[in-house]
């Protein structure tokens, strides 16, 4: 169970795992793969007065690579970023 509750028109994103490739027998390290572009929503707060909250916990999303704040909870991953940094809804 998530222990956060965003605030306002942010929402809490578990990243998609990074993949694992490999080139030419070569394992690359952690430090060197791509950061994750898609991931689920797994918290969202109530929007605000200028801006309704549409993200609801369970969509897939696409947001940009430089987005939101990494967060480390209990050895798990997470993202807070504002709705406004999710770039689409993944159907």
């Amino acid at each position: 169970m998530l222990h956060i509750k965003p605030l306002a028109d942010r929402v809490v994103i578990k990243p998609e795992a990074a993949e694992e490739k490999t080139v030419a027998g070569i394992i690359i390290p952690d430090s060197a793969k791509e950061k994750p572009l898609r991931g689920e929503i797994l918290a969202a707060g109530e929007g605000t007065k200028d801006e309704a909250m549409i993200l609801k916990v369970g969509d897939k999303v696409l947001y940009g690579k430089y987005a939101g704040t990494e967060l480390e909870l209990d050895g798990e991953k997470y993202l807070i970023m504002r709705q406004s940094d999710v770039l689409a809804v993944i159907l």
